[in-house]
């Protein structure tokens, strides 16, 4: 069972992806339908035929899904063209992504969405593959050989969805030690060194920018809300709030500190520096803060409903000022939530630049919505293969995973187009 809010209080509930493995008439021409939106995205005929065919094989029965597999089970199908096709053909991503983004807002568009911000990763083996290194893999929960895909998703009351993707390639790929590496997986050379939390931040401004889709909200986990590139690229949109979760390590006070200038000579030279006025204590970490609040001030509330059933909380709200190097920095909403019972609690932290009139519900309705981009990941890996991929250059994981993006999206449109007890079979390699 996919995780479902209730709650009168709450935004919106998103929806469930209930459609199933049945039958839905002339499928074939439904994803032919779709297929047409995007022809003038690539220079030629055969293009357009490979693009078809692969995502017709990201939707059969197939156990395996990458390109050799995928090119003997479809209609004509040719491996060696096929591979051709999505690693060294040219293909006109910017226009294919700005018409998939128009089908996107006329299915899933409402006023309060919410831009989700996460990473997963890829399990491969070798070195050879672009951005491949041993770090942190989310899906297997331990450090592997792998490729991390930093991805937004969208979030509304009619479904959820991946809008835009960038790979993670480590600082270590930038030296000359893998320049050979770099040529060898057609890495442009206007690509550098970017973290994860400022490859979130460029698909920010870059989705605030053409305006694809409206959206109020930006969630992401706590390696984006400790970032301030991510942060402050946030806070240069006006009209949007972010809900971040943060470490636990993170400092505030509970009220603005007083400060003072201080003067000191430096080369000769009468300089100036802000300090701590000496009657101010030090900041203390959000786990500190959360551990001495009573139990008065404690609310409990559902968050989702899972697998295992409802999951209850304990949250609470206090208004902090930030530390940076140990002064004030900006204020925010300090959300906490716990879990429920004595003993060793489990506390998890997020801070909110939401006005002062946000309400304690608000804030719980958003610290359950990280389940709509782990359900696309899940849905991508497990019916269309977004991790079976066998391409080792740049091109052609970018064209991969849009290509799952784009296949993940038809669904949905499906279950739209349909209503919600559509059903819809895709085991259509031919």
């Amino acid at each position: 069972m996919l995780p479902e809010i209730r709650h009168d209080e709450y935004l919106f509930s998103v929806p469930k992806f209930d459609i199933k493995k049945e039958d839905i008439e002339d499928f074939h021409n439904e994803l032919k339908g779709f297929h047409d939106n995007f022809r003038d995205c690539f220079s030629r005929s055969e293009s357009r035929d490979h693009f078809f065919k692969y995502m017709v094989g990201q939707f059969s029965e197939l156990e395996r899904k990458s390109i050799e597999p995928i090119a003997l089970a479809v209609k004509d199908g040719n491996i060696r063209a096929m591979q051709h096709f999505v690693s060294d053909v040219v293909w006109h991503e910017e226009r294919l992504l700005i018409k998939y983004h128009s089908l996107l807002s006329d299915d899933l568009s409402d006023p309060n969405g919410v831009l989700i911000f996460d990473e997963s990763g890829f399990v491969k083996k070798g070195d050879d593959s672009i951005g491949v290194s041993k770090q942190y893999c989310g899906g297997i929960g331990k450090v592997e050989n792998c490729q991390v895909g930093v991805f937004a998703a969208y979030a509304s009351p009619h479904g959820y969805a991946l809008v835009d993707k960038r790979l993670f390639i480590p600082e270590k790929w930038f030296t000359d030690e893998y320049s050979q590496r770099r040529k060898k997986c057609d890495l442009p050379e206007n690509v550098t060194f970017m973290s994860k939390p400022q490859l979130a931040a460029q698909m920010l401004e870059d989705i605030v920018r053409k305006k694809p889709f409206p959206f109020r909200w930006v969630t992401a986990d706590s390696i984006y809300g400790n970032s301030p590139d991510f942060i402050k690229t946030v806070e240069k949109y006006s009209d949007l709030r972010y809900f971040v979760s943060v470490p636990s390590g993170m400092s505030c006070w509970l009220t603005a500190p007083i400060t003072r200038k201080k003067r000191y000579m430096y080369q000769g030279q009468v300089r100036e520096k802000t300090i701590l006025d000496s009657t101010e204590k030090r900041p203390i970490t959000v786990e500190s803060l959360a551990k001495s609040i009573h139990n008065f001030f404690w609310y409990r509330r559902k968050v989702s409903e899972g697998t295992k059933g409802p999951i209850e909380y304990e949250f609470t709200k206090k208004r902090v000022v930030l530390s940076k190097d140990e002064l004030p920095d900006r204020s925010v909403w300090l959300i906490i939530r716990r879990t429920i019972g004595g003993g060793d609690r489990t506390y998890r932290y997020f801070i909110s630049n939401a006005p002062l009139s946000t309400r304690l519900p608000s804030f719980v309705w958003l610290s359950g919505l990280r389940w709509p981009i782990e359900q696309c990941f899940e849905e991508t890996k497990t019916e269309l293969g977004m991790d079976h991929y066998e391409v080792r250059k740049y091109p052609g994981w970018n064209h991969h995973i849009l290509t799952c993006m784009l296949a993940h999206f038809f669904l949905w449109h499906l279950k739209i187009r349909l209503g919600k007890k559509s059903t819809v079979s895709y085991g259509i390699a031919a």
